[in-house]
């Protein structure tokens, strides 16, 4: 049997509609949304790119979202993806604790790059002490610790 227009009897040559979908359309897309997503997914995941250093610890149990102070490898601050300098660090980590609900200090993330001077990162966490925040947590990637 040949598929073809549907003809109905005793009506002449009138075309009855077709009862078939045409899902390519659907399907490509489909697809492009999947390369979307897919393209733009690891993207979402840090915002300012630094090479961390490696650590045996394990990771630490929180109640609420942590503030997160950045050091990328020229010694650029960051508080959540944006930069700010080193004498206005304290201020701006004064506002977002405001910001945040409840009483006590919120915890602080301090994520440095591996290539930084020691005392750029000391200096950052006096800053962050002389500011009033005693609960920061240095953020490290999960690796082997070498010569052991």
């Amino acid at each position: 049997m040949a598929m073809g227009p549907v003809t109905r009897k005793g009506h002449g040559r009138r075309r009855a509609p077709m009862a078939e979908i045409n899902v390519t359309p659907l399907v490509d897309v489909m697809l492009v949304l999947l390369i979307i997503f897919m393209v733009t997914a690891p993207l979402l995941v840090a915002g300012v790119p630094i090479k961390l250093p490696d650590s045996r610890a394990g990771a630490l149990d929180q109640d609420q979202k942590p503030i997160q102070v950045s050091m990328d490898g020229e010694g650029k601050i960051f508080v959540d993806d944006e930069q700010v300098a080193l004498s206005a660090l304290p201020a701006r980590l004064q506002e977002k604790a405001t910001a945040k609900p409840g009483g006590e200090a919120p915890q602080i993330y301090l994520r440095a790059d591996t290539g930084l001077d020691y005392g750029r990162v000391m200096g950052v966490m006096g800053e962050l002490s002389h500011a009033g925040f005693n609960k920061v947590a240095l953020v490290t990637t999960q690796g082997e610790q070498k010569g052991q």
